[in-house]
């Protein structure tokens, strides 16, 4: 059934506003509930966390205070928001169980995305990045399996594969080959639109929790590892960002932003499993009417513009869904794995010149193999057990990978 937000009536701002007890909610199961439940709870922890400095930015850069107490107020909303979400993770999920977690939800939402996407640069930029956090999730679950003696498939289930993907010492690349193309919001899909969006705040979400809380890890090998892990983070959402329309005013990217919150609820309403937290979803989509209607007075008074002047038909595009992509990343495996980035565009690295940036940087960062975090994760586990931690249905579609003794830190990196 289609849904058109701004057709709804919504509740006003300061109803929105809940007590202190209702913002701690009740966590999920770790083990029980389903590992998309998980990522749901990421996501859209994510995107609260992305709507609140969206709107510090805002009020960082206008000079009516009305409108500051305007802004303030949904603000103020949406930081409740966050806090709930955020307390649906459970006690007894560690910061390691919680990255599986956030791969998981890198490597499944932008196969969905890549496969419904209809502009072609966004569906490279996407395949591209895939295959990276492809391999950030078999890494740590190689790291999971040492330190913790817990294995990543009961976390992920059997939806998500875990086998290496581009190998993380190729992911260095200079910061000139992560600036992209960007769409034109006016003629883009508005499925696209709503995309690349989503992508850079989710990419943002894991950069921000590594950034914050890999140093906190118990040993040295993660706090490095975590540490590498959050540049790469970092690259994707500099690769993503560069994908979103930079000519929308600030009031129309705030009518953007809150759009595609209600979007993302409705989203996962219609998907979840847990009872309880589809509860939350409810509650929250029908907060964030509230907030899109909120923006939509705001660019009528400030601009004098009507919505459908920045988003022609309300009504949501295709809902995003979890599920199992096995066959689409094997595919994307087996055609890119030797891409790296080449300015705005992707090349096989046995086709780029030897005095490229790309090699440059990479001598510049990686002075020695044997140190590189990410392998040497791998590396020990090796050692330990007789070979790598991985969970696959059949033998990877990448012959110079599928050896388990062995860690490859040249494919996709150096010319064959």
């Amino acid at each position: 059934m289609k849904f058109n937000p701004f057709l709804e009536k919504p509740k006003s701002l300061e109803s929105c506003l809940m007590d202190l007890k209702k913002i701690c909610g009740v966590p999920y199961k770790k083990l029980e509930s389903s590992p998309y439940t998980r990522v749901r709870c990421i996501l859209m922890n994510g995107t609260e966390y992305e709507a609140v400095w969206f709107g510090h930015h805002f009020h960082r850069s206008v000079d009516d205070n009305d409108l500051k107490r305007s802004l303030a107020l949904v603000r103020r909303s949406e930081q409740q928001q966050q806090k709930l979400i955020s307390s649906l993770k459970p006690i007894d999920e560690n910061l390691l169980e919680t990255t599986i977690g956030y791969e998981q939800l890198a490597v499944d939402l932008t196969a969905f995305l890549a496969q419904n996407v209809k502009d072609k640069m966004i569906k490279d930029a996407l395949d591209f990045a895939l295959l990276e956090d492809f391999d950030h999730l078999y890494r740590y679950a190689n790291m999971l399996e040492s330190d913790m003696g817990a294995k990543a498939e009961d976390y992920v289930g059997d939806y998500t594969e875990i086998m290496p993907g581009r190998p993380t010492i190729a992911h260095h690349r200079h910061p000139y080959d992560s600036v992209k193309n960007h769409i034109v919001n006016k003629t883009a899909d508005p499925f696209d639109k709503c995309a690349v969006n989503i992508i850079t705040t989710a990419e943002q979400q894991t950069m921000n929790y590594y950034m914050n809380l890999g140093q906190f890890y118990k040993n040295q090998k993660g706090r490095e590892i975590y540490a590498e892990i959050a540049m790469i983070e970092e690259q994707h959402v500099t690769h993503y960002g560069s994908l979103i329309d930079p000519s929308a005013s600030l009031f129309e990217m705030c009518l953007m932003h809150e759009y595609i919150e209600c979007y993302l609820y409705y989203s996962m309403l219609a998907d979840e499993s847990d009872e309880n937290v589809k509860k939350v979803w409810e509650m929250l989509l029908e907060q964030e009417i509230a907030h899109l209607h909120s923006a939509v007075k705001n660019l009528r008074k400030y601009e004098k513009k009507d919505w459908q002047e920045v988003i022609p038909n309300g009504e949501f595009p295709k809902l995003i869904k979890f599920e199992s992509n096995k066959n689409y990343i094997r595919n994307i495996l087996k055609d890119t794995i030797l891409n790296t980035a080449d300015r705005e565009g992707y090349r096989n690295v046995n086709d780029m010149q030897d005095d490229a940036d790309f090699f440059k940087y990479q001598k510049r960062v990686i002075k020695k193999e044997a140190d590189e975090p990410a392998h040497k994760v791998t590396v020990e586990h090796i050692d330990r057990f007789g070979k790598d931690y991985r969970v696959a249905d059949k033998e990877g579609p990448v012959k110079a990978l599928n050896n388990r003794t062995a860690d490859n830190v040249e494919i996709g990196r150096k010319k064959s």
